[in-house]
């Protein structure tokens, strides 16, 4: 909003940029996008923290998650995003940024798959020892819970893996035209994006 609210009032000749100060706005636009990205990353992650220790220390749920702990929490993940996103778009032309983000959505993946899985076993175990329903009732309470897991980690997949596909192109073949042809979708990867938001 705030880059396109420029670019109005420069092609309207209300605002008047020089070169320098069109560098300093796109960096700082592409810090905000940057720490959106980590910060929607981490945050997936911080949610399924919170859903794993609900299930498995839900007695103790309110003592280790309290309300000072969960501001802190944001605070760091914020704090972290916008510091390691300045420090990719100043040496954003290094490939280790780009293997860094890489390495960081390999993480969060494998992280938020073993916490939802882990979580899905327990219930699914569960649900097995409710000796008051029916058969039925038991495996459609599995199959619900399998269908929920799908849902959650095919959706962050769909939504999150063509942008980093887009990243890892750009270590493996940056100059070939098939390459080429998917990094013209960038625009498209960061709706994606939006929309797992």
């Amino acid at each position: 909003v705030v880059e396109t609210l420029f670019m109005l009032l420069t092609e309207q000749g209300l605002l008047l940029v020089t070169a320098k100060m069109l560098q300093h706005l796109d960096n700082v636009i592409d810090i905000m996008i940057c720490s959106s990205v980590v910060s929607s990353l981490s945050f997936l992650c911080t949610i399924a923290a919170d859903r794993y220790i609900t299930i498995f220390y839900a007695l103790r749920y309110h003592s280790i998650m309290t309300t000072q702990r969960a501001v802190t929490i944001i605070a760091v993940v914020w704090l972290t995003s916008i510091t390691s996103s300045s420090l990719f778009i100043v040496y954003h032309t290094d490939n280790a940024v780009i293997a860094c983000l890489v390495t960081f959505f390999g993480v969060t993946l494998v992280f938020t798959a073993v916490l939802y899985l882990h979580m899905f076993i327990l219930a699914h175990v569960h649900s097995r020892r409710i000796m008051a329903l029916h058969k039925s009732r038991r495996q459609a309470t599995s199959m619900k819970g399998a269908i929920t897991l799908t849902i959650l980690l095919g959706v962050f997949i769909i939504c999150w893996g063509p942008f980093f596909l887009h990243l890892i192109l750009i270590l493996i073949c940056p100059t070939n035209t098939y390459c080429k042809c998917y990094f013209s979708h960038f625009n498209l990867f960061l709706i994606l994006i939006i929309c797992n938001s």
